[in-house]
């Protein structure tokens, strides 16, 4: 034989409420959809891109300075939220001169075209380098 037992729950439970708005939701809905994960090789690729000693050719110049951007975002994005810009003033300064870089338009002459091509890479390097020594980003090989 067996019985069962029933319990009855006295205590009032409050009701529950979602943390966000509709619009929230939505927002935060578009977000996920548009991330992307970070990508250590491809990263280094586009660095190696940017620095070889051969110029990158000018129809390519202006994607490869898109993604050099969306890396250089990324890392401020994870150095900001992993509180590394608090932790280290090397850091700090490193995403202060991304900021900065990220605010300059891409010059029109190929040369300082070229040169800014350049910085953006090196600095997307150093901070990728960084957030790997403070353990904020995995090594790649």
């Amino acid at each position: 034989m067996s019985g069962t037992a029933t319990m009855y729950w006295r205590h009032p439970v409050p009701q529950w409420t979602p943390p966000l708005e509709a619009h929230g939701l939505v927002d935060l809905l578009v977000r996920i959809r548009g991330w992307q994960p970070y990508d250590g090789e491809t990263l280094l690729d586009d660095v190696g891109d940017a620095l070889d000693n051969v110029l990158p050719a000018a129809d390519t110049a202006a994607e490869l300075a898109a993604r050099l951007r969306a890396h250089l975002v990324r890392l401020v994005d994870i150095a900001v939220s992993s509180d590394a810009v608090d932790a280290d003033a090397t850091v700090r300064a490193q995403v202060d001169h991304a900021r900065r870089l990220l605010n300059e338009r891409i010059p029109e002459d190929r040369q300082s075209a070229v040169g800014h091509l350049r910085r953006l890479a090196w600095t997307v390097h150093e901070l990728a380098e960084l957030l790997v020594d403070l353990r904020c980003l995995k090594g790649t090989t």
